[in-house]
């Protein structure tokens, strides 16, 4: 039901935003057009995140964007013309960590800095505290976007499933390359919403069950610990298994979080909202999580396979997190985009 509906609405969306705006030809192979508008961004909505408030106006110029993430084979690519080693292949920089850490945190071991990142590792039982994410995640050596739950781990017939254990630099090295950039927070909000204002979901406001693997990859059964894998997938899908939105994009919901170019500010929307309607915002100047205020955080969108309503809704358009932006992990990837003129 939510399939059939979330096609209805894309297709009546998309010949509403045809009809008023011009595609410029040739698109770049991968790529849609994403016409320029005006849009509320951020969420009214009374059970949301402190950080998606106040709603403010936001015009955004028309712009190219990848149809889906990037993938495993797209970014194997990439390493073999280039080399390029990643940020979790390589030992940490202790020197870049300590500006993130509490002043006089000792220096760790050597053999703890070793090349690794996070990984996902669900708890034997059942969780009466959610609130303590060091119960599932976990620091492993080895880990990266090779073997993204671990050395123990491999992508073999994952080549059409997004890139995985990927940092903010290692995106902007790829994006770089391809002659791309990242989006920007308003650009990816207002391309995930696909015309759609104001709507929970980018299908609309109707909310997913957990026998329901039509519209998005999240969590199903019991978060963290039992996951149903109702919809085929226990971790990342191949791209555009899903619907695509009115613009013709996939996975803007679930699958894996994406990284925007924006430094993350909890605040963004209460300075924005006091400037008026902004064209083309690139973000706040620096950085700040009154969680973690030493933290330098990038903001990433869209939620993952690991989202669950009871836990992190963050699939939908309005959702916004801060994440380091030095650290990958197996649910954060990315996608690109492209200025175009039409």
């Amino acid at each position: 039901m939510v399939a059939a509906l979330f096609s209805r609405v894309a297709a009546l969306s998309l010949l509403l935003i045809c009809a008023s705006a011009a595609e410029p030809a040739p698109a770049p192979p991968g790529m849609v057009w994403i016409p320029a508008g005006e849009f509320a961004m951020g969420s009214k909505l009374p059970d949301t995140n402190d950080n998606e408030r106040p709603v403010h106006g936001v015009r955004v110029s028309g712009f190219w964007m990848d149809r889906s993430e990037v993938t495993n084979t797209q970014f194997a690519a990439f390493v073999s013309a280039t080399g390029y080693k990643t940020t979790a292949e390589k030992p940490v920089d202790w020197e870049e960590l300590k500006k993130q850490v509490p002043p006089g945190t000792p220096k760790p071991d050597d053999s703890v800095l070793a090349p690794g990142s996070l990984v996902f590792i669900p708890p034997s039982k059942q969780l009466n505290d959610l609130n303590d994410y060091s119960q599932w995640w976990q620091w492993v050596h080895g880990a990266d976007w090779r073997h993204p739950a671990g050395p123990q781990s491999n992508i073999t017939g994952k080549d059409d499933h997004p890139v995985v254990q990927m940092s903010w630099d290692d995106a902007v090295a790829y994006a770089t390359w391809a002659g791309k950039r990242l989006p920007t927070e308003a650009e990816w909000e207002y391309a995930a919403r696909g015309g759609l204002s104001g709507k929970r979901y980018p299908w609309g406001d109707q909310q997913l069950s957990d026998t329901d693997g039509a519209v998005a990859n999240i969590w199903q059964g019991r978060f963290p610990d039992m996951n149903t894998a109702a919809d085929g997938f226990a971790a990342t899908a191949p791209v555009g298994r899903y619907p695509a939105n009115a613009f013709g994009l996939h996975d803007m919901a679930g699958n894996v979080w994406e990284w925007c170019s924006d430094w993350y500010r909890a605040d963004a929307y209460a300075i924005a909202a006091r400037a008026g309607v902004a064209s083309d915002p690139q973000g706040p100047e620096r950085p700040w999580d009154p969680q973690e205020p030493t933290a330098l955080k990038r903001v990433t969108r869209g939620g993952s396979f690991l989202c669950h309503v009871t836990y992190c809704e963050s699939y939908r358009p309005g959702a916004r997190r801060g994440s380091a932006y030095d650290t990958g992990s197996p649910h954060i990837g990315f996608r690109c985009v492209k200025p175009g003129t039409p």
